[in-house]
């Protein structure tokens, strides 16, 4: 009896962890041209040091020299507590070679904003009040020059505005002042019917943008894998008919992209 126990437990794991391993293999939905002219890069991270951004590495791409500056948090509130307003700020410089002559230098700062209220605990379990985000805003730029063309300078914009006391917003691009790419979210586009705490964690769907400018795909990226394992799966597309100075460009953006992912939620 006790060998048959054994059996069920361990069909019972295979079961599981087939069902769990599937849930993690999410295909991000990037457009079938891109998908067809491009390599799959696998994005490796490895490490981060104290005044550093992660050493990002991909294809021939590979962070060779950063400085992450101290997170400055301004924070305010009333007496009891109940209406706050948090701001804080975060710069972070990098170098990107591509195993040529040629890098990009990126300078990019992080502004968040927070305005909120929170309910008050008057008695135990008794609240007075309640828990809501007025405004919360989160603007991301990054100025992006290479050492092959240091006249020209491109900058990469996303912002993201909420709350109840104003209007949704959000937009990202990239853009050197005549040209302007749209940088688009985009997913595993999975339909969770699993409603369960564990099946919606293991269902996430895989996340990522795509550079579309005048209706065509030029990259696209990964920054979560989906699942319950998403983190530190990401990945790279690159056009492959692009010049070798934009691709420079673009794989500079997305590195400054990755990296916002790594030290913000989502």
């Amino acid at each position: 009896m006790a060998r048959f126990q054994h059996k069920i437990y361990f069909l019972g794991f295979l079961l599981i962890f087939t069902a769990f391993a599937k849930a993690q293999n999410k295909e991000l939905m990037i457009s079938k041209e891109l998908a067809e002219n491009s390599e799959m890069l696998k994005v490796k991270m490895g490490t981060q040091w104290m005044g550093k951004i992660w050493k990002f590495k991909f294809g021939d791409y590979e962070v060779v020299d950063s400085k992450m500056g101290w997170k400055k948090v301004k924070t305010k509130s009333n007496l009891l507590n109940t209406k706050s307003e948090v701001n804080s700020n975060q710069k972070f410089s990098f170098v990107l070679t591509n195993k040529t002559n040629d890098s990009a230098i990126v300078n990019a700062v992080e502004n968040i904003s927070i305005e909120q209220l929170q309910s008050y605990e008057l008695f135990p379990n008794f609240y007075l009040g309640s828990d809501e985000l007025l405004k919360g805003s989160r603007n991301f730029s990054a100025f992006i020059s290479t050492t092959s063309n240091k006249e020209e300078t491109w900058a990469l914009v996303m912002k993201d505005t909420q709350g109840s006391k104003v209007a949704h917003e959000n937009e990202a691009f990239l853009t050197n002042g005549e040209r302007l790419i749209s940088i688009i979210p985009i997913s595993s586009n999975n339909d969770n019917k699993n409603r369960s705490e564990l099946g919606m964690m293991l269902n996430l769907p895989a996340m990522g943008y795509e550079f579309i400018e005048n209706n065509q795909s030029l990259c696209a990226m990964q920054y979560y894998g989906g699942g319950a394992l998403g983190m530190n799966k990401n990945i790279i597309w690159l056009k492959s008919d692009l010049y070798s100075s934009m691709k420079l460009i673009y794989a500079a953006a997305m590195t400054a992209i990755l990296q916002i992912k790594q030290i913000e939620p989502e």
